[in-house]
């Protein structure tokens, strides 16, 4: 009986060995793909967010912004939306400056006032650019022919240069950066599939902690069966000699 009892205990000590490599191992896996997903999720998410700047805006999806250093009163007006359209010039560190066009919502016209104003010579202190963001509108002929139109009474008669139909996308682009559109956060399909499986990783890490994992448990199982097969094959071995 006694021997019985031992080979039992000693049994049950080599499962919950082999349990336990197992779940090491598990873990260690489990471990790994959580950081792989997690990078992942990370990438697609900066993806998603990240700013563009307006002169490397190639679609109307992409969310931008503008660093107004100067900038005209509006030139066209939309009234069912209340949204002016304004000639903005950026600044660059360069010193070169480039010719954009904003629309506003004009409720918010005093935020601009001061940068107006320095820009038609009513103050004289310069005051710090604003940094406006929002999502690219193509703009319609209408516009572009009011802009064409409007151009030369905001840009200084020395730097002005004769845009036409032909040649506006080259100078002012072929939208306008709506500053009413704020950051809509959508979840691509690509980064809604990598949360879920890092989500669904992640409980399996649990799990397997716990002793809750079947994987585990079936894997523990088999070697369960796998050792008393032996066993049995052993002793039928030595019964028979």
């Amino acid at each position: 009986m006694k021997d019985k009892k031992e080979k039992k205990e000693k049994v049950k000590k080599t499962v919950n060995e082999k349990r336990l490599v197992i779940k090491l191992v598990m873990c260690i896996t489990y471990l790994i793909v959580i950081t792989i997903l997690s990078v992942c999720t990370y990438k697609l998410y900066n993806e998603e967010t990240n700013l563009v700047p307006w002169d490397k805006v190639d679609s109307t999806k992409e969310y931008t912004y503008i660093k107004v250093s100067k900038m005209s009163e509006k030139f066209a007006y939309y009234e069912e939306t209340n949204i002016g359209i304004h000639f903005v010039i950026q600044k660059e560190d360069t010193g070169q400056w480039h010719t954009y066009l904003i629309g506003i919502n004009e409720d918010e016209y005093n935020k601009y006032k001061d940068i107006i104003d320095y820009t038609y010579d009513r103050i004289k202190e310069e005051p710090e650019p604003i940094t406006v963001y929002g999502y690219p509108v193509v703009i319609s002929q209408e516009l572009k022919e009011m802009s064409i139109k409007n151009l030369k009474n905001f840009v200084p008669a020395e730097n002005e240069i004769v845009i036409t139909d032909d040649n506006y996308e080259t100078y002012l682009t072929n939208s306008y950066l709506d500053t009413t559109q704020s950051h809509i956060d959508e979840l691509s399909p690509a980064l809604f599939v990598t949360v879920l499986l890092l989500v669904t990783v992640i409980l399996l890490l649990i799990a397997t902690i716990f002793n809750k994992d079947r994987i585990v448990d079936e894997l523990n199982k088999k070697i369960e069966r796998d050792i008393r097969s032996q066993k049995k094959l052993i002793n039928n071995k030595n019964y028979s000699k």
